[in-house]
């Protein structure tokens, strides 16, 4: 990381206009199908509990975050954007109780280390500029024997792509980071840091036009079994824990 060049605050500002710049309908809170297939998945793989204390990274507008908090999870919300956090203030009609941090992961106070049972985030490690300082920040940030978990795109699947170049309010520069999505470059990164990588998942198959309608839902989950194109499902979901602190003592034989 090159702060002293400028390249970190110069990728932190270009990240910050990019989702500032533009409507973007998909930041939307909405709670549909779509969106809460995500959630679940997270909440499944990362052990996450009602009641328990996490921290979502890149948190937006909360269109993950209302829905974590509507399962009784005591979410907080980090972004880089002040605005963003803004428009989820706005968004917040059910008035849940979500502490919101403006400053990046990497800027995160001491007094929030170990603090959180889970740190996680939805589609934002492709938007970071150092994957391992960012997991570093992260393993501070959860407590001992506390979970992570990040959802991301599949680099392997060719919609994205299309995706990116078909919608006027995405550009390559912003998305990029997601050829880096790959379990070989983010297990390392994530045991550099003290965090054990404990699964890993693929899912998915329509774009939410389809997803979003209940057939649609049962027909990808259907699909999703099908081993021939497991490889290019959409979404993959890497999770971990921070590794225990060791009982004095532990390993002794007398």
């Amino acid at each position: 990381m090159d702060r002293a060049a400028g390249t970190f605050t110069d990728h932190n500002e270009y990240q910050r206009e990019y989702f500032e710049r533009a409507d973007h309908p998909s930041l939307k809170p909405s709670g549909s199908l779509y969106l809460r297939r995500h959630v679940e998945a997270m909440v499944r793989f990362t052990g996450i509990q009602e009641g328990e204390r996490v921290l979502e990274v890149g948190c937006g507008m909360g269109r993950y975050t209302f829905l974590l908090a509507e399962r009784g999870i005591r979410v907080e919300g980090l972004d880089l954007s002040a605005q963003l956090l803004k428009k989820m203030r706005e968004h917040n009609t059910e008035g849940y109780d979500i502490p919101l941090h403006a400053f990046d992961l990497l800027d995160c106070p001491t007094a929030m280390y170990g603090q959180f049972d889970a740190v996680i985030g939805f589609f934002v490690l492709h938007h970071v500029h150092d994957l391992q300082a960012c997991f570093s920040a992260v393993a501070k940030l959860v407590r001992p024997g506390g979970r992570v978990g990040f959802l991301e795109p599949n680099p392997s699947n060719p919609l994205y792509y299309v995706q990116i170049f078909a919608t006027p309010e995405m550009s390559w520069k912003g998305e990029r980071g997601m050829r880096n999505m790959r379990k070989e470059l983010l297990y390392p990164a994530m045991e550099q840091a003290g965090l054990r990588p404990t699964s890993f998942v693929r899912f998915g198959f329509f774009p939410p036009f389809i997803t979003n309608r209940r057939w649609g839902a049962r027909l990808e989950t259907s699909l999703e079994r099908v081993p021939v194109w497991q490889g290019a499902h959409p979404f993959q979901l890497f999770a971990g824990e921070r590794e225990p602190k060791s009982t004095p003592g532990a390993g002794l034989t007398g």
